[in-house]
Formats: structure tokens, C-alpha cells, sequence
């Protein structure tokens, strides 16, 4: 088969595509036939070797993924081979078979669009814990999120205009505005044109947010943390921008809000069955029509480079997938 390959953690351009052999499923593990992978921004951390989690090299890129079973392994009931699933993995999915172990995997509708699937478990199941189980956001209340035009962005507007948020989204084009304002957001705010704290605080009368989805970190953390409203939640996705923050812990003392950390692939191995339970619920979600994840582009195994690149270049709205 064919599969992205990894020798040596540094810049994406340096990966190469490459014929392996097939993969055999070990006890508990389960071999998909990828019919499309998603694209996320740990991907590109990883090849770098600048995530936790550093596979042993060489490795297959990619950590999300749709198809069908190929083959099982000893003790796997829960699927067989022929089953439509979606699935994650520590590595792999950038290539024309994934493996993983099954608790990783959820079977779906043999309807299902896989495409869809490939795009929906990491970034909108990340939003949906944010949201749902860490920052406990009701109806009527006011969500800020920053890069609201990236994959995991367009995941909180869209979750939070489900659960009954008033939503302001924030990002670095009025192209990527404009996506978030046909998603529903009431209120949009270009941090490259506009101030984010004095914007913020005009839409609010002065009261700030609620809750604030945060993926980008760097220099937007500290502005956004001054907007928070008394009992807010601040919950830290990622630093997409590149830099960890240093906070000023005198804010969350003074305005009595708490800062939520978000890992999501912690919370799949850790609970996996309240994971299981959010994934139903965002599948429940799409069959009722009412969530439609966003995938801009399509590229093949050979474009790998070119989808982590526009990924890097903030240069991607929503998600983009590998179809192999």
C-alpha cells in the first residue's frame, strides 16, 4: 500500500510517499481501508517533533480517519470487517490503511459519508468537550472564539449555535468572517484590523463573555482574557500562533473565572465511554441535518505536503482532507 513517511522529525517538505507492506491487526486492533483522512494542526507538530506525542520514526503522519474495516484482531467484536467507521490514532492515517486499537473506533450508518466523518471526530468532538463537559456553556450565553475560521473554530460556532450561545467570532480575514457569519455568528471581529478588547467590550456594554474557545494562544490570549465576564470560563485548545502565553493570574482572581485546559485525545483515553457518548450525539447531529462540517479542500496522498502547509500558512477555512 501506499502511505506519507516520516525519517526523521523537521519541516513537512521532507516527507515522502512510499509503497509498505499491509498492515496485520495485533490483538484489539483493527486494519481501515482509508476512504479519507482529516487534516489537523497536531499533524504538522508532529512531523516536527514539536507535539507530546512523537512516534517512532520512521512513522505515517495523520491522526484521524474514515473508511472501511479491513481486518480485526484477536478479541475485537465490536466491528467486523465490511463496517463503515470512523477512527484516531496516535499516527498513521495518511496512507491507504490505518490501524488502531478498537476503543478508537466508531461504527457508522453504511450511509454514512466518510468524508464527513474524516472531518468531524477531532475537531468537533474537541469543541463539543470544550463546550459541553469543561465549560458547561448554556443558552444565551456569549461565546468568544478566537481563530473562529479554522477547523476546530468553525466546530465551536457551529456546536455553540446548537446549544444556544450568541456567538462573536474572531479571526484574520474578512473572507473567514464572512464563512462564520453564514454559520451564524451575530457578531465578527478582524484582530488584525480591529482592537479585540475594546470590540469585545462594545459588543458586551462593557460585560465581557461569557465563555472564550481559544486555539490560537500567543498575543490574542492576553487581550481575549481581559474579556472575560465575572464567572466566565477560558478554555485553552492549542497555540496554534505558535507561543504559549504567560497569564496574568491577577485576572482570573479578579474576575472570578476559571482557565479550563482542553486535550482532548486525553479525554478519549481516559473516558472513553463519555467520548463515545459526545460522538454519538455530533452523529445524531449531522443525520438530523443540523451540523455541517466545513471542508474546503481535497487533496490526495501526494498533496499531503501542500494540505499541511496551507494548514500552517492559516490559509485553510474549516477542515481540508486527504483522500487517498
Amino acid at each position: 500500500m501506499k502511505a506519507v513517511r516520516c525519517h526523521a522529525y523537521g519541516p513537512v517538505e521532507d516527507l515522502t510517499i512510499e509503497d509498505v507492506p499491509s498492515l496485520q491487526p495485533t490483538r484489539n486492533q483493527v486494519v481501515v481501508t482509508v476512504k479519507a483522512a482529516g487534516v489537523n494542526f497536531p499533524d504538522m507538530l508532529i512531523v516536527e517533533g514539536k507535539y507530546q506525542a512523537r512516534p517512532d520514526l520512521p512513522f505515517t503522519p495523520g491522526i484521524e480517519f474514515a473508511g472501511i474495516v479491513k481486518s480485526v484482531g484477536h478479541g475485537v467484536t465490536q466491528v467486523h470487517p465490511g463496517d463503515a467507521v470512523m477512527g484516531n490514532a496516535v499516527s498513521g492515517a495518511f496512507a491507504e490503511e490505518a490501524m488502531t486499537d478498537v476503543a478508537r473506533v466508531v461504527r457508522l450508518p453504511a450511509n454514512a459519508d466518510l468524508t464527513v466523518a474524516a472531518a468531524l471526530q477531532i475537531a468537533h468532538g474537541t469543541a463539543l468537550h470544550a463546550l459541553v463537559d469543561r465549560a458547561r456553556l448554556a443558552p444565551h450565553e456569549i461565546l468568544l472564539i478566537l481563530g473562529a475560521g479554522g477547523g476546530a473554530g468553525l466546530a465551536a460556532l457551529q456546536i455553540g449555535k446548537l446549544l444556544g450561545a450568541k456567538v462573536i467570532a474572531a479571526a484574520s480575514t474578512a473572507a473567514k468572517l464572512e464563512i462564520c457569519r453564514l454559520h451564524g455568528a451575530e457578531f465578527r471581529v478582524n484582530y488584525n484590523d480591529e482592537d479585540l478588547r475594546e470590540r469585545v467590550r462594545a459588543i458586551t456594554d462593557g460585560r465581557g463573555v461569557d465563555v472564550i474557545f481559544d486555539p490560537v494562544g500567543g498575543s490574542y490570549s492576553a487581550q481575549a482574557m481581559r474579556c472575560v465576564a465575572w464567572n466566565g470560563r477560558y478554555l485553552v485548545i492549542g497555540f496554534a500562533a505558535g507561543d504559549i502565553p504567560r497569564v496574568a493570574l491577577n485576572l482570573p482572581l479578579l474576575k472570578g473565572f476559571s482557565i479550563d485546559g482542553v486535550f482532548w485525545g486525553e479525554f478519549v483515553r481516559r473516558q472513553p465511554e463519555a467520548n463515545a457518548a459526545n460522538v454519538q450525539r455530533l452523529m445524531q447531529w449531522v443525520a438530523g441535518g443540523k451540523l455541517h462540517p466545513v471542508i474546503s479542500a481535497r487533496y490526495p496522498l501526494s498533496g499531503a505536503v501542500a494540505a499541511l502547509n496551507a494548514l500552517k500558512r492559516r490559509a485553510v477555512v474549516g477542515k481540508v482532507v486527504i483522500v487517498p
